[in-house]
């Protein structure tokens, strides 16, 4: 008996971990266009600093884990990395560019949008058949989005963040169909590193361009670690960690609620008040993105 307490205990405290990793990785993730707004710098030097400060923190890790970087480069993974580095520089860029453009709120809807455009790719490129499941979550996001748009006039800022946005997620979508199809290569830490020197790689030319204008202040330095640190390496630690304690299903559906906690957080430090209609909008955006992962951890 007391054994058989003793266990039961331990899976639910297990259980509470888990639960708290993964809402602490989603706020993290959610904090992610927080920061970028904060810091008055071009989304390329945003983008620069986050990969910088990211695979330093990630090689640091693989340090302590033993795990050897330098194996995933040989020619089989070369031109994979490079593609989804790639991929993952244009994501990040646009993101920021909406926030910079549309606010936080408008940037992190126009992402969330990417689940739709991973089922169109599968459609177009993979001749993957739609079901009547994937048609919905499409019709939910297009509604949703149409809701959220404040003005069809692409001049206006918080259509053109929101138009950005969606850039954001196209791009997301394709860096997850490619890391998809080239899974079991390398392991996560290989692919998260190498992913994120290919990044700063890219940036660099734009970077220094920019930088000509003026250097950056000591706090925007602060949040571009938090950003590379805590909002990358930390917030994807903490959701493989949950992993452990909970299933996919019930991590993806938090994770999904990224955008709540970001437009929670624009809200509470901008001011960034959403309407009736686009607090609409970004119901069924967020209601279609959980439905997704929910789906998706289902069949995994």
């Amino acid at each position: 008996m007391i054994a058989t307490s003793v266990s039961c205990t331990g899976t639910a405290t297990g259980q509470r971990n888990a639960l708290l990793a993964a809402h602490v990785a989603a706020v993290l993730f959610g904090l992610t266009g927080i920061l970028g707004a904060l810091i008055l710098a071009d989304a390329s030097i945003i983008t620069l600093g986050r990969a910088t400060f990211a695979f330093i923190a990630l090689g640091f890790v693989a340090g302590l884990k033993g795990t050897r970087l330098l194996d995933a480069l040989n020619l089989r993974n070369l031109p994979v990395i490079g593609l989804t580095g790639t991929l993952l520089a244009a994501h990040w860029v646009t993101f920021f560019i909406a926030v910079k453009v549309g606010g936080v709120a408008m940037a992190t809807l126009g992402f969330a949008s990417f689940p739709a455009f991973i089922a169109l790719i599968d459609l177009v490129l993979f001749r993957e058949r739609i079901g009547a499941r994937e048609g919905l979550l499409l019709l939910m996001v297009t509604a949703g989005l149409v809701l959220v748009v404040p003005s069809f006039d692409v001049f206006d800022k918080g259509t053109l963040g929101l138009l950005w946005g969606l850039g954001s997620g196209f791009a997301f979508a394709l860096l997850a169909v490619a890391n998809r199809r080239n899974s079991g290569r390398m392991n996560a830490l290989q692919v998260a590193f190498w992913q994120n020197v290919v990044v700063a790689l890219l940036m660099l030319p734009f970077a220094f361009d920019h930088q000509t204008s003026g250097g950056l202040r000591a706090d925007d330095w602060v949040n571009l670690a938090l950003l590379g640190v805590f909002c990358t390496g930390l917030a994807q630690f903490l959701f493989v960690r949950s992993l452990e304690g909970l299933q996919a299903r019930t991590a993806g559906l938090i994770i999904a609620l990224e955008p709540v906690y970001a437009i929670a957080c624009a809200w509470w430090l901008f001011g960034e008040q959403p309407s009736l209609r686009m607090a609409a909008g970004a119901a069924l955006v967020v209601l279609a993105t959980v439905l997704g992962a929910r789906r998706k951890a289902s069949a995994h």
